[in-house]
């Protein structure tokens, strides 16, 4: 095998003039990229000025999405931190130690929303090879990875995904604390757990933060947690500091060409086509807004 710097020289050494070129039937089209709405971007931003931008998905997990923007509004998760780093796994923030009341309006316990009747993928991204874990796996047009259970479907626990912590059943968690993931997708969550959203940018605060060494990956007690200096909707920001997004959508022809084309990578390093794609490998692109 090649060692990684020969592998990497190899690939520079590919021409690209082409590519750079010559349109391809995958990229997108002006019209493909959709804002996304202030009210459903939360800003966390970490000690030391990093930030971390989560797309939140209201559609899917209503009562909880209604519960996060009411801590948003409460400040509440200002001055927590992220106290839970696993190894291939998550990374947790929030309160942590369930001391802090919870504003008012606040759901303690909401509705179990980890499933729902139906199946709303676009038909022309639905994936070719079957899914480990769900009957069929799919996109919405909005760009969030989608699993079909026959009468129900899901979320999925892909990369960068965010839920909600929560302990035995019958508690669904509030939003108060919540995790994303930061290693190969945990699917056997999924329908146990409401996922909420996506970090869209910085996930590299979370995932590249120091282990936990207690158990679960709990922060021990010579361990210092990262602090949350704040957490906000970009609604809550004054005009000119919000930061704006764009999400590529999913329905027309040209994604479900780039879907074709993640299914049987091309150029001269690919010499095996695998003729599918995992739904987590697969996630839309979210850009800054131009």
């Amino acid at each position: 095998m090649l060692k990684p710097f020969l592998a990497l020289a190899a690939l520079a050494a590919i021409p690209t003039a082409t590519a750079q070129t010559a349109p391809s039937p995958a990229d997108p089209a002006p019209e493909d990229w959709k804002a996304i709405p202030d009210n459903e971007i939360l800003v966390m931003t970490l000690q030391g000025g990093h930030q971390v931008y989560i797309r939140l998905a209201p559609r899917y997990a209503p009562a909880h999405v209604a519960n996060i923007r009411k801590l948003a509004e409460a400040h509440w998760w200002d001055a927590t931190s992220v106290y839970r780093v696993q190894d291939n796994y998550v990374t947790q923030w929030g309160g942590g130690d369930d001391k802090t009341a919870l504003p008012p309006g606040v759901i303690e316990n909401p509705p179990a929303e980890y499933e729902w009747p139906g199946f709303d993928a676009v038909k022309s991204v639905t994936f070719a090879k079957p899914d480990s874990y769900a009957a069929k796996t799919g996109l919405s047009a909005d760009g969030w990875p989608l699993a079909n259970y026959g009468a129900v479907s899901s979320l999925t626990h892909c990369y960068s995904m965010v839920g909600v912590a929560r302990d035995l059943a019958p508690s669904t968690g509030s939003g108060a604390e919540l995790y994303t993931v930061i290693g190969h997708a945990p699917r056997p969550l999924d329908r146990n757990i409401a996922i909420i959203g996506r970090v869209i940018e910085g996930m590299q605060w979370l995932s590249s933060l120091p282990r936990g060494t207690a158990q679960l990956g709990v922060y021990a007690k010579d361990q210092t947690p990262t602090p949350i200096l704040s957490v906000r909707l970009a609604s809550q920001l004054p005009e000119d500091e919000r930061p704006h997004f764009q999400y590529r959508s999913t329905d027309n022809p040209r994604f479900a060409a780039w879907i074709k084309a993640r299914e049987n990578r091309d150029g001269a390093f690919f010499t095996v086509p695998m003729g599918g794609v995992d739904v987590c490998n697969a996630l839309p692109a979210v850009r800054r807004a131009q």
